[in-house]
């Protein structure tokens, strides 16, 4: 049974880091784009940062950028996104997703596979 698996989400002072980790339990990661999604209360889901399968190349939301890092390790099977300088409004749950498409695509309807969310809080 394909599974992913998000851990590292906790409450956080504004300005503060966390690293969340996305672990794939079932299959390899290797022929996945993958993406971290979050999802703000009474908000859509929109896609945060992205690695790409075909290059490993990273992409990221204009709202992160500078402050995120996505980075893969497919020996481990495990994804990660380091969050600095977190802001109030990067509050909400954090999911990881895998979609078997070339390069990146914030789409959500592309993602086969979700994890089950990690919440993120940041406030003082």
């Amino acid at each position: 049974q394909l599974h992913l698996a998000e851990s590292g989400g906790g409450l956080v002072q504004p300005g503060g880091s966390l690293r969340l980790s996305c672990v794939g339990e079932g299959f390899s990661l290797d022929y996945y784009a993958m993406t971290w999604f979050r999802q703000a209360p009474g908000k859509e889901r929109e896609g945060v940062a992205c690695s790409s399968n075909m290059d490993y190349s990273s992409h990221y939301v204009d709202s992160v950028k500078g402050r995120f890092t996505i980075s893969r390790d497919d020996t481990r099977r495990t994804v990660f996104l380091q969050m600095n300088d977190l802001k109030p409004e990067d509050t909400g749950v954090y999911y990881c997703a895998a979609a078997s498409i070339s390069g990146c695509d914030y789409n959500a309807a592309y993602y086969e596979h979700w994890g089950q969310g990690t919440q993120v809080t940041v406030s003082s």
